[in-house]
């Protein structure tokens, strides 16, 4: 039958490492050697919990200072991190509200083996569940997201 001729087959899938909605990874030249992320393939870009940013300029480049709590429920360890600006951007919450967050360019590490540059928004999160939200474009043909796991990469850390 001619309609047969018409029959668009997929593309193979490549064969990525699968991932869980949450896993413990590190951004070594942050100093945070590790962080409960939540993966959100709904979110474009990244962002990481900060707090007192102080943007400055060093040898001719734009660069910020912030502090950041990588756990939850816990405000006393505070990590004081320094990087590179890269942008600025304008980028819409979930809720929907517009806020212009600064944008940085960091390594990340997940499953102890893989480090890869990703960008990252700093923007408060101090009242959400998870410290960093890593997005679909810091995961993109690197991973497969399996919902219905968790820390597949790492065992989950004790307090």
């Amino acid at each position: 039958m001619d309609s047969e001729k018409n029959i668009i087959l997929p593309k193979p899938v490549k064969k990525y490492p699968i991932i869980g909605w949450r896993e413990w990874i590190s951004l070594p030249e942050l100093g945070i050697p590790k962080i409960k992320a939540k993966i959100d393939t709904g979110a474009r870009t990244s962002a990481l919990h900060a707090f007192s940013l102080r943007p400055f300029v060093e040898n001719g480049l734009n660069k910020i200072s912030f502090d950041i709590h990588p756990f939850q429920h816990n405000t006393e360890k505070v990590v004081n991190c320094i990087a590179e600006v890269v942008d600025r951007r304008l980028v819409t919450d979930s809720g929907g509200h517009e806020e212009e967050r600064y944008v940085i360019r960091t390594a990340i590490t997940v499953s102890n083996t893989t480090t890869w540059p990703i960008e990252i928004t700093l923007t408060e999160r101090e009242n959400m569940l998870f410290r960093m939200l890593l997005g679909r474009s810091a995961i993109r043909k690197r991973f497969i997201v399996n919902p219905a796991r968790s820390f597949v990469t790492t065992k989950a850390h004790k307090k």
